[in-house]
């Protein structure tokens, strides 16, 4: 049994997914060829913004996106003290300061309250301009947009939404990477959207930032790759990936329907057992992950290692709350209290769950879970 099976996927996608790439290696373009504008397009589309600016990884895409707003030493971004560090990693890498807000013990995603709460005593304590709401759509469940929407404009703040996760899900029909001012996602291989290495891509409807992302990506460029008119990176999608991922783009949706058919037979056989992931009503999750709660740290911990004597592949999504990162715990960051973060640290388990997952094989999960529990 495999956690994420991308193997399935590509025995299935086989026949186009061979054909685009010998496409690109008899082209000669394996940087910035044609298909990278033609996937931006289609992922712009999908998306239902008016840009898409594809690059190196989600991570670059948070950067990228935090350089066109010019974050830097002095500004507080937001970020759910339960995600992966990445989220806070770009906030550090552009000088900011990262200030770490709770999360909603059902949903996982970022508590409005908290947030709130959090902007209030930056604003008190004075040493921070509280500048950007990074929000996290995590496992594939986009976060509370209506509600992080009144916060920002009320407090004149800009969202930067971390969809890394969370490409294909919606709310009220409206899809992620379309709620951020800029909104980001990645392509790493087991997320809802993968390619084959590493990619990502920051998603606007406003045409300065677009053109800034742009440039940054690429150097800094100006009229062309050699007219630098700003310190960039480089950060770019290779041509290869983009055609994996317009193949993959064709399958999305159907795969999107299997694995949210597949999180529902869990979720039938599991209600009654465990605390099973929550869904708002009009909204849709791409289901990255599928992750239960456990009552106790103990027996998270025991279930983990049945399924391993078993057989069972699983992950723990994230056994360390951001504030009590190495890299943070000693910085002289804000004091964080974060305690639903600290809970699901403890308590969270993620099960497999992929498009091509059989019902025998979540039959052999949910008994090994009743048979522990």
């Amino acid at each position: 049994m495999q956690f994420r099976d991308l193997g399935h996927q590509y025995r299935v996608l086989k026949a186009d997914i061979d054909k685009a790439i010998l496409e690109v290696a008899a082209s000669g373009t394996y940087i910035m060829g044609s298909r990278v504008k033609d996937l931006e397009r289609q992922l712009a589309e999908y998306a239902g913004t008016r840009h898409c600016i594809s690059c190196a990884s989600g991570t670059d895409a948070l950067t990228l996106a935090l350089k066109a707003w010019d974050i830097r030493k002095g500004d507080a971004v937001f970020v759910p003290d339960f995600t992966f560090f990445a989220s806070a990693e770009a906030v550090s890498l552009a000088g900011a300061t990262p200030v770490f807000v709770d999360v909603d013990g059902e949903t996982f995603n970022i508590d409005h309250e908290d947030l709130e709460n959090k902007i209030e005593a930056t604003i008190r304590n004075g040493d921070l301009t509280p500048k950007v709401i990074m929000s996290v759509d995590l496992f594939g469940l986009p976060a509370n947009y209506p509600a992080i929407r009144r916060i920002a404009d009320r407090r004149n703040l800009l969202i930067l939404e971390d969809g890394a996760q969370g490409f294909g899900g919606s709310v009220n029909g409206k899809r992620s990477c379309s709620f951020g001012d800029i909104s980001t996602t990645s392509f790493f291989p087991s997320k809802p959207l993968g390619c084959y290495g590493d990619g990502g891509a920051c998603f606007t409807d406003n045409d300065e930032w677009a053109t800034l992302i742009d440039s940054y990506r690429m150097h800094g460029k100006g009229s062309s790759k050699y007219d630098n008119v700003r310190t960039g990176m480089n950060s770019r999608l290779d041509t290869i990936q983009a055609a994996i991922l317009q193949v993959k783009l064709k399958a999305f949706d159907a795969e999107l329907d299997a694995v949210n058919k597949a999180a529902a037979e869990y979720t039938a056989r599991l209600r009654d057992i465990v605390e099973t992931p929550v869904v708002p009503a009009g909204f849709r999750s791409s289901r990255a992950q599928y992750t239960i709660r456990l009552k106790s740290r103990t027996e998270r911990d025991g279930l983990q290692e049945y399924f391993k004597a078993q057989g069972i592949p699983s992950m723990i999504y994230y056994p360390t709350p951001m504030h009590r990162q190495r890299a943070y715990r000693d910085s002289g960051l804000p004091e964080t209290v974060c305690p639903v973060a600290e809970k699901l640290c403890g308590t969270v388990l993620s099960l497999p769950i992929h498009p091509y997952i059989s019902l025998e094989e979540i039959d052999r999960v949910c008994d090994a879970i009743k048979a522990f529990v």
